[in-house]
């Protein structure tokens, strides 16, 4: 039997707890989202009105609604391709009925903003990304 300054432990409860915390420290490593190889794309005449006429606005430099709209976007989930800070920006993409911003978005990256390199359209807060093609 060991012994520690809370009392008596078997081999076996140390054993068991020693495995169980290497068990979870396996699992966390796991919940990563991989990275896709290729991300999926969506046309941009069948992205919804709203987010058609974001893009406009997007190319024309604004007037945007929302304050966040064309902020730094900081790519935290690692979907899109890497990139330097400051490469992607946000815009809210309105959702009808919704009273906050929702979860719809375009995240567009470039040097400049109003003639970006790629867009992309997601409308389930950044879990997923499709490339946006004309």
């Amino acid at each position: 039997m060991w012994r520690n300054r809370w009392g008596v432990w078997g081999r076996s409860a140390a054993v068991a707890l020693l495995t169980l915390s290497g068990a979870c420290a396996g699992v966390v490593a796991q919940a990563k989202t991989p990275v896709p190889a290729a991300l999926q794309t969506v046309a941009r005449s069948e992205l919804p009105a709203q987010a058609q006429t974001m893009m406009t606005l997007i190319e024309q430099g604004g007037p945007f609604k929302y304050d966040k709209d064309g902020t730094v976007f900081g790519n935290r989930e690692k979907i899109l391709p890497a990139r330097q800070r400051g490469y992607y920006r946000e815009y809210t993409v309105k959702t009808p009925g919704e009273r906050s911003r929702g979860a719809r978005r375009i995240v567009c990256g470039g040097q400049q903003p109003r003639a970006p390199d790629a867009c992309f359209y997601t409308d389930d807060h950044y879990g997923s990304f499709r490339q946006i093609v004309r």
